[in-house]
């Protein structure tokens, strides 16, 4: 690092990731990826920011510990939430602020996903058909919420854009409240079942379906390349049959045994991205490759392992960036924004009420807890509590000077 801290100064605390970086596959497919393709400048902004992470060009602080008396140089996050690095600590924080919407009731989870036949009309249509996805899911389950309680469900619904091998694989997760909240009171479902699966599929199948037919006879989707023939009327209702016709699947994972768990799940499901570091094996110098890990969930999700050029890696990476300010975590019936705080009081007194031994979930996490989101989703560098010493373990620390940044991330662009 060109600038240093003064005294023992230059001793950086010890990574805790894996010997191979998505930056380092980066810095080697880049150059070559660049020169064949043009980038868009949202995809730019993402990669210069994973480059940069915890490198000497976000800056960092330096500290000195005030029982051994070294010091040492914590680099900067980038904090964008493509970077795998950054992930642990900021679905740590998500996780806490989530403690207030906690209901003493059971909670599902639910998965829809859509058929690999509309990827083309997707990939083409980013914004709008994500956003397609999260309401058209989350108004099927508020729909059956009404039908069977007369009343409203909660939902927090998270978008995944990919599949263990980078490939597209679009689903939404949903964490849905065991119950609803209705003119009379509150309505509680069975904690083992909440909606038949399949009737669930069908619901959001002609959902789904009747709103990109809507979009399409609205000429508000862009139509290119191997959907373009779709610019014409007459050949919208053969991509709509073959849609219909593939099997649409919701599946219903095994309820959670409390409200505690479920947002240390869904953590990991929020925060995670197309590809974390852990799963890097090797970057293959000849041919230009890199080895990762996945599960074939085809073959009773056996790990495996899969080597991509790297123009290949780097294709299938950058599909999976999600528009710029698009939001990924929705919240959706009794969990909306609108009055959210007035509606969950009302919910606790009435569940109070009739169970005043409910438990009650912590307003901070454990250190342990943290600890497991940062190692789990990234092998992050980020400390799980208060910041220690790397040499000691000491909490004894003071912050002696910040770092600037040295200079700015460099072109890998052609210009």
């Amino acid at each position: 690092m060109s600038a240093s801290c003064p005294a023992s100064a230059g001793a950086v605390a010890p990574p805790l990731r894996p010997a191979l970086s998505l930056a380092e596959v980066l810095r080697a497919g880049l150059p070559g990826y660049a020169k064949a393709r043009a980038l868009l400048p949202q995809q730019w902004k993402v990669l210069r920011a994973i480059l940069a992470c915890r490198t000497p060009a976000l800056g960092a602080h330096c500290y000195r510990c005030r029982d051994c008396g070294r010091d040492h140089v914590r680099l900067h996050s980038c904090r964008n939430r493509h970077c795998p690095r950054c992930q642990g600590s900021l679905a740590a924080a998500w996780l806490e602020k989530q403690q207030d919407a906690l209901l003493p009731v059971p909670y599902f989870h639910l998965v829809f996903t859509l058929p690999h036949c509309l990827n083309p009309l997707i990939r083409q249509n980013r914004a709008a058909l994500y956003k397609l996805l999260l309401d058209c899911s989350a108004q099927t389950l508020l729909e059956f919420g009404r039908r069977r309680w007369g009343g409203q469900l909660g939902i927090t619904s998270v978008l995944h854009t990919w599949g263990q091998a980078l490939t597209d694989h679009y689903h939404v997760h949903c964490i849905v409240t065991g119950g609803a909240l209705t003119e009379k009171g509150w309505r509680g479902a069975s904690p083992h079942f909440l909606f038949p699966v399949r009737a669930l599929s069908k619901v959001f199948q002609g959902k789904f379906c009747s709103a990109v037919e809507k979009l399409l006879a609205a000429h508000a989707l862009a139509l290119h390349g191997e959907v373009k023939t779709l610019s014409e009327p007459a050949s919208r209702p053969r991509l709509l049959r073959q849609a219909v016709a593939t099997k649409w699947v919701v599946y219903a994972k095994r309820p959670f045994a409390g409200p505690l768990p479920v947002l240390n799940y869904l953590s990991l499901y929020t925060h995670r991205v197309a590809l974390s570091e852990r799963r890097l094996l090797a970057l293959n110098p000849t041919p230009a490759s890199v080895s990762f890990s996945y599960k074939d969930y085809a073959d009773g999700a056996r790990r495996k392992v899969m080597t991509l050029a790297l123009d290949e890696f780097i294709r299938r990476f950058l599909l999976h960036l999600l528009p710029e300010r698009f939001v990924k975590i929705r919240h959706y019936g009794i969990l909306g924004n609108h009055r959210r705080q007035q509606r969950l009081q009302h919910i606790r007194s009435l569940l109070h009420s009739s169970a005043p031994t409910a438990p009650q979930a912590p307003k901070t996490l454990s250190t342990a807890t943290r600890a497991a989101l940062i190692r789990i989703l990234a092998h992050s560098t980020a400390e799980p509590g208060p910041i220690r010493c790397p040499f000691c373990n000491s909490d004894r620390i003071s912050l002696i000077r910040v770092i600037h940044p040295a200079r700015r991330v460099a072109k890998l662009d052609s210009s």
